[in-house]
């Protein structure tokens, strides 16, 4: 009998190197950070690099309940990124968007008072309205304009900071002694869902519930519908997809719109907790938006992987915190992180690697068998 192999092999054995290659460059990341501790103070390197992979339990259930709630809008905005990723747009306007989210989030949880759970769900829809809106202008000039979508969606970064820095100071949840937002009513904050059981006097709230829950739908989204079919496809060849009836600008706007919507959510999750996180009214860029690119990235943009991703670079940072014990800065997570993604943008390089041994093994198998039978 002939060796028959399942259609879904290839693609499997595809997940296979991607989960790998992903390993991989978090190896190469952890080691490079590894050499710069000892360059830089040897005595203590060992124990901050132990404090890097143990912190994210230092104080236990209660450590790692602020891990995930760090983790949940880095995980929302690498949804949004990896989203716009599948239809080949590199969407760069995650700060923009996720503060534009926040804001619109903040203001409805703060002035509109709704009762009961409407007091969390509306400011919630209301963010993913603001950040799709956000991310409408710079999706209408690429798909109609043919206009740089980097350049589109950096230059909004910029304009979003700015213009919320600005509704906030004539808006009634200014608090202009401390230049920020007021805290949001208790009773329209993100409940806990009996996580505080869980996690004891940490940050930990429905949040990471929404998240997982919205992941699984973008799967669902890509993998099993006709439209993530053909936004994928106009992603990979975007005349080829026009050419088979796919109106490829409708796609792109989609698109646009979807992983704008994705990141305004993730604005709203991070400030409607009850962490005591505030909007505050300066010149600086939300982090937030830009981290959901390595998280992306990383993750190979498949929404299942990104949940990792994202509760990966949480655990980073959180334990990056308790380095400072041992005289080394919370910037060294910042280079690991950064030596991650670099490594991981050449995954590819990696998984094509991996994909030709296992060409190489598989031929080897199949010469071997035929030998036997002569």
């Amino acid at each position: 009998m002939k060796n028959q192999t399942s259609p879904l092999a290839p693609r499997r054995q595809r997940d296979y190197a991607g989960v790998l290659s992903s390993i991989l460059a978090i190896l190469a990341g952890l080691l490079v950070g590894l050499i710069v501790l000892l360059a830089t103070n040897p005595s203590n390197a060992f124990p901050a690099f132990s404090a890097l992979i143990t912190g994210g339990f230092y104080s236990g259930m209660k450590t790692f309940g602020n891990v995930l709630y760090y983790a949940v809008p880095i995980i929302m905005t690498g949804l949004g990124v990896g989203f716009g990723f599948k239809a080949s747009i590199f969407n760069i306007g995650g700060a923009g968007q996720f503060i534009v989210g926040a804001f619109c989030g903040v203001y409805t949880a703060s002035v509109w008072n709704l009762p009961g759970a409407l007091g969390w769900i509306v400011p919630l829809l209301a963010s993913m309205i603001g950040g799709a809106m956000w991310a409408l202008l710079p999706g209408l000039l690429h798909a109609y304009r043919r206009v740089n979508i980097v350049i589109a969606t950096i230059m909004m970064n910029y304009i979003g900071m700015y213009l919320v820095n600005y509704l906030i100071k004539i808006a009634p949840i200014y608090d202009n002694v401390k230049n920020q937002t007021r805290p949001v009513p208790a009773a329209h904050r993100l409940p806990t869902a009996g996580l505080e059981k869980i996690f004891p006097d940490s940050s930990a709230n429905i949040g990471i519930f929404i998240v997982i829950v919205v992941a699984i739908i973008v799967f669902i989204l890509l993998e099993k519908t006709n439209f993530g079919f053909e936004l994928k496809a106009c992603g990979k060849n975007r005349d080829a997809s026009i050419g088979f009836g796919v109106d490829a600008k409708r796609m792109i706007m989609t698109a646009m719109l979807i992983s704008g919507a994705l990141i305004g959510l993730g604005g709203a999750l991070l400030y409607l907790s009850s962490a005591g996180k505030y909007i505050k009214v300066e010149d600086v860029q939300a982090a937030e938006g830009m981290n959901g690119i390595p998280v992306a990235l990383l993750a190979m943009n498949h929404p299942i992987g990104i949940i990792f991703t994202g509760i990966f670079i949480a655990y980073m940072q959180v334990s990056g915190f308790y380095m400072q014990t041992y005289g080394f800065t919370t910037e060294i997570v910042d280079i690991i992180v950064s030596v991650i993604v670099y490594f991981s943008a050449f995954s590819f390089i990696i998984r094509e690697g991996i994909r030709r041994w296992q060409l190489r093994q598989r031929t080897d198998v199949h010469h071997t068998g035929k030998g036997a039978e002569k």
